[in-house]
């Protein structure tokens, strides 16, 4: 019995074996499904060649074209005005900014006029004696000579006797004297030299100012200039009196300006050119911050993409019979967002999105926007 048990497990365990067998050969032979192919969707445009623009982006901050900075070339005490020296305080032309006590100052030049009087009067019975044709034009000048108003200029001397006996005297010397101290107390009285607004005020009424001390500034708030830095390839394509548009940081505001100053040299360091674009507005502040796009040039038969689609290789993906591919181009400019792209056909089917892990030789199907509306 035993014998015989054994022989029937081993005849089914070899049976058995044969249907695993035949089992497995006949999966093994069995066809895998195909994977369906994966076709992605892009975003194309038609390129078209046409003129265009370059456009130059920058930006600065305004400065006023007239400005002057206030400096004391006296020393004395501030005197109080009629109009208070304040920041942001408006004068007119020829109005008095600063007056600086000059009452001591004014006496000496009061007496170096008197003495300048006297040595002419001293010299008045020589002159009718000695040179009678010239007596009458000094005894004019005698009359007409006021202490209180500018000294005025000395005859003019006709002969070299007249000449010797004049300058022996030390008329010469004494007048040119009078109009020197004349000028310095002139300092002693700021004034305007145009329509403007103190922008800057160092110093109050009561103050004892000291010679070279800065003392504001002074500005012309209806005139301002921008100046900005562009490369020195388009130094040669701007000219004066271009027109330029600006605006705020915000976009809220635009305003027209043009290129009053091309700068002749350029910066060692950076290879840029200083140019002065020159703007006009009852709205502008000094120290304001403005964009600016200047026009430099006109390219023909080039297209403007966005930056993020031009490769590293300088190619752009295009569409053809639904199969992505690269084609060269030729990058003209570059701004912030876009480039200006030439040698690209016209008619060519380029990708306007950029694409995520995009080849050549992938399959795509360009994305229509009309058809997708319509469903």
């Amino acid at each position: 019995m035993r014998k015989t048990l054994l022989a029937v497990l081993g005849l089914l365990l070899i049976v058995a074996s044969i249907f695993v067998a035949k089992f497995l050969i006949d999966n093994k032979n069995k066809v895998k499904p195909v994977a369906p192919k994966v076709v992605k969707v892009v975003f194309a445009d038609t390129a078209k060649n046409s003129t265009i623009p370059i456009v130059i982006p920058a930006n600065g901050n305004l400065t006023a074209k007239r400005r002057f900075e206030l400096y004391a070339e006296v020393e004395g005490i501030f005197k109080s005005g009629s109009v208070l020296f304040k920041a942001g305080q408006e004068y007119k032309r020829g109005q008095a900014l600063i007056r600086i006590e000059d009452s001591e100052y004014y006496a000496s030049v009061q007496s170096a006029k008197s003495d300048l009087y006297n040595s002419i009067a001293a010299i008045m019975a020589d002159l009718r004696l000695d040179f009678p044709e010239v007596f009458p034009k000094w005894e004019a000048y005698l009359k007409g000579f006021d202490l209180n108003k500018t000294t005025p200029k000395l005859p003019e001397m006709t002969s070299e006797k007249e000449n010797y006996f004049i300058t022996g005297r030390n008329i010469v010397t004494n007048y040119f004297n009078v109009k020197n101290l004349e000028q310095r107390l002139s300092k002693y009285v700021i004034r305007t030299p145009f329509d403007g607004i103190l922008t800057e005020a160092l110093v109050t009424e009561g103050t004892l100012i000291r010679s070279g001390q800065k003392l504001g500034e002074y500005i012309d708030p209806s005139v301002y200039e921008m100046e900005v830095a562009i490369s020195k390839s388009f130094a040669s394509l701007l000219q004066v009196g271009e027109s330029v548009a600006l605006n705020n940081l915000e976009g809220t505001e635009t305003y027209t300006g043009k290129v009053s100053r091309v700068n002749g040299s350029v910066d060692v360091t950076t290879q840029t050119i200083q140019v002065f674009i020159e703007v006009k507005d009852e709205k502008l502040k000094e120290g304001m911050y403005l964009e600016a796009n200047l026009d430099a040039k006109d390219e023909e038969n080039a297209i403007e993409i966005d930056r993020s689609l031009l490769l590293e290789t300088k190619e752009i993906f295009v569409v053809r019979d639904s199969v992505l591919d690269v084609i060269p181009v030729k990058p003209i400019h570059f701004s912030d967002t876009k480039v200006v792209l030439k040698d690209v056909p016209d008619g060519s089917i380029i990708v306007s999105r950029p694409i995520q892990g995009g080849y050549a030789g992938m399959l795509v199907k360009v994305f229509n926007e009309q058809s997708n509306t319509n469903n």
